[in-house]
């Protein structure tokens, strides 16, 4: 990286792929380009650590991170044998509604048998396994501390980037067929587009002003097969949205993270995690971490802001560059979609790549437009739901969203007390299946006929499960 720049070469800047980002939807669309590139490059401002550990550059990864079946078996498909790694350094699949208590704005879902699933662990691990199967692929190479400077090219195409090693300060450049922006939230594409002579990118901001805190927790013994326990917020009560968030994580501890919107904040003081917790809709999260060892202090993030860049709808996109992940869209996190989502873009690459070269002056014009399309689902399910939250801010929802949001209102009553509905609910949640799953003519009579069931009184976890409530509590069992 400290040597001095030197032509390269048209055919090789063409069958080198340049990635902005080592995080994990860079390294997935590393996975992506590396069958049909020479040379994969990646950049990232970090030192990245050796094993499942922080990094400066991810602080939101001390949050909880529920990776989706939509998003993990997309994953699997970009690096076969990453599911059995996972669980071989801790983490856990946790089938889905079984092994999830979870209180919707509607009630209580029952525990029924399994559906989909997830992945539960820290963020860290789940990155480490990602890095280090990407890494071990042939032609892939990571450069650390370095930092992008501009694209180089212009409105008609990218051939490559400037970068600067930030160590001694030195600039190279990396030329390329494709870059890849995935620099996550702070990303510099617009700007760098402005430079190449393209038009502002239209942008669409939804802020709840939802902060959320994250502790850790010990354990008790025994609770290896423990459930993830999800208590939501509702838009429709007045004030602000409380959420709470259990995840059982590798090596025994229990990963607990609070939310709250503008009036509602959580705080950074221990002393307030758990009454804070107590706060929300239901107390069964604050009773299970009553009596347990803290082992972290409490971690808090502001900047949970939802954000979309339309760059798919720009009358003009350069050949040579295609922006994925974060960089696109956020979300807020309580909804757990944006690694699903990074997950989905980077296979929308690799998908076009088994259509044309690298080099293909439209391949990043349909990459960018296959990316769009997979936020769409994520998006409305995060906007439609914080637009409703007391001071949030954004453009207010046509009147005729309101009608959907009734509709999907009802299809969660439903879910409740009705598997099938509770099946393909569940299944566009976890990006699984697209949204056209829930309008199909069966379901939407099944929705209209409602739960047929009794909503359940209380949490559905077993005697055995709640006896790890710290002994002052008295919440009663209700049969899974």
């Amino acid at each position: 990286m400290h040597q001095p720049h030197r032509a390269v070469d048209r055919s090789v800047r063409h069958r080198r792929a340049v990635v902005l980002g080592a995080g994990l939807t860079g390294m997935l669309a590393a996975a992506a380009l590396a069958p049909h590139a020479d040379e994969v490059v990646v950049v990232d401002r970090d030192d990245m650590p050796a094993g499942p550990a922080p990094r400066k550059g991810l602080p939101q990864a001390r949050h909880a991170h529920l990776l989706w079946s939509g998003g993990a078996r997309t994953i699997e498909s970009l690096l076969p044998g990453t599911h059995r790694r996972w669980l071989e350094a801790g983490a856990r699949r946790i089938a889905l509604p079984t092994g999830l208590a979870s209180l919707s704005p509607q009630g209580w879902l029952r525990r029924w048998p399994e559906m989909q699933y997830l992945i539960a662990c820290t963020r860290d691990l789940l990155d480490q396994v990602v890095r280090e199967r990407v890494l071990a692929l042939p032609g892939v190479t990571l450069h650390p501390r370095t930092e992008p400077v501009r694209l180089l090219g212009s409105a008609r195409g990218v051939t490559g980037v400037r970068v600067r090693d930030l160590g001694d300060g030195t600039e190279r450049v990396l030329e390329a067929g494709l870059v890849v922006d995935a620099t996550g939230r702070g990303s510099r594409a617009p700007r760098w587009l402005a430079e190449l002579g393209l038009p502002e990118v239209r942008e669409e901001v939804v802020d709840s002003g939802l902060v959320y805190a994250t502790r850790i927790f010990r354990a008790p013994e025994g609770t290896e097969e423990f459930p993830v326990v999800h208590v939501q917020a509702d838009s429709r009560r007045p004030g602000p949205g409380r959420t709470a968030v259990l995840v059982p994580v590798e090596d025994r501890r229990w990963l607990v993270t609070v939310s709250g919107t503008r009036g509602g904040e959580p705080t950074k003081d221990p002393a307030l995690f758990e009454p804070f917790a107590r706060q929300v809709r239901h107390p069964v999260i604050a009773d299970l971490v009553a009596g347990a060892e803290p082992l972290t202090g409490v971690s808090v993030t502001r900047g949970t802001v939802n954000r979309r860049r339309f760059y798919e709808r720009l009358a003009a996109w350069p050949a040579g560059l295609t922006v994925l992940g974060d960089a696109v869209a956020t979300y807020n996190p309580v909804y757990g979609h944006g690694m699903s989502v990074a997950a989905h873009s980077a296979a929308a690459l690799r998908a076009e790549l088994t259509r044309r070269p690298l080099d293909d002056p439209r391949l990043a014009r349909r990459v960018q437009r296959a990316t769009g399309k997979a936020v769409d689902t994520a998006w409305a399910l995060a906007t439609g739901q914080d637009i409703l939250f007391p001071g949030a801010t954004g453009a207010r929802p046509p009147a005729a969203a309101g009608l959907l949001r009734a509709y999907m209102d009802r299809a969660t009553l439903t879910a409740t007390g009705r598997p099938s509905v509770a099946r393909a609910l569940i299944s566009v949640m976890t990006l699984a299946t697209p949204a056209t799953a829930l309008a199909t003519p069966d379901m939407v009579v099944a929705v209209l006929r409602g739960p047929g069931r009794r909503p359940l009184p209380g949490p559905p976890l077993t005697a055995a499960e709640l006896a790890f409530r710290h002994a002052r509590t008295r919440t009663p069992a209700i049969r899974p």
